[in-house]
């Protein structure tokens, strides 16, 4: 790829515990094995203030957060992301591959906190002027399985604390997003083992793959 062709922003998303770590490294070796330059990053984060704001939001504190406010860090953390990291990177022909983005918010804070869509597309209208992945893949898991999965990481932080309501809200979300932009985010099945995840990854990829080649 030369450095006059854009790179291409694909992204990862899910409720907790459905292996987005394990995953994501698959896709990058991939990407790499298509001789392409590419990322990895996160949201929110992924810049030092980004980052910054990311321990605001997930750390743990006896003062309640409202939902308005966790929404606004996360755009302008985002904001801080896209403008200072993405897009100088896709720029320069390199593929960028986020561990969440826009969709998170959606599922997060629209579904999740009953924020609603409507406010959230105003938002990011205004904050990303309508800049959003070349696809996204989004690991679907039954609640229940995915917490169980979770805790067994470790430590917990402010969002995994939640009730599984919230969660099962948090993935209806995600499931009526790829229910209403299907070219762009195709919905994994992460029940099974690894390699049936990222069997379905790699069909998925190598569709994606023919579509922007050709």
């Amino acid at each position: 790829m030369t450095a006059n062709t854009m790179g291409r922003f694909i992204t990862v998303e899910g409720t907790e515990g459905v292996g987005k770590s394990t995953n994501m490294a698959f896709v990058k070796q991939w990407l790499e094995n298509k001789r392409h330059s590419v990322i990895h990053t996160r949201e929110p984060g992924g810049t030092p203030l980004a980052e910054e704001i990311r321990e605001l939001l997930l750390a743990k504190r006896d003062e309640s957060v409202d939902s308005h406010t966790e929404l606004l860090l996360m755009f302008a953390a985002r904001c801080q992301h896209v403008y200072s990291k993405i897009l100088p990177a896709l720029e320069q022909g390199t593929w960028v591959l986020c561990d969440r983005f826009t969709d998170a918010s959606y599922a997060y804070q629209g579904a999740g906190r009953g924020l609603g869509f409507n406010k959230l597309k105003e938002l990011e209208a205004w904050a990303l002027r309508g800049f959003k992945p070349d696809l996204t893949l989004m690991l679907d898991l039954p609640v229940e399985l995915g917490l169980e999965r979770a805790q067994k990481r470790g430590p917990v932080d402010r969002f995994e604390e939640e009730k599984i309501e919230f969660f099962s809200k948090v993935r209806q979300g995600y499931l009526d997003i790829a229910a209403s932009e299907p070219e762009r985010m195709k919905v994994i099945d992460a029940r099974g083992s690894v390699a049936e995840v990222q069997q379905q990854i790699e069909q998925t990829l190598e569709k994606f793959y023919q579509q922007v080649a050709s």
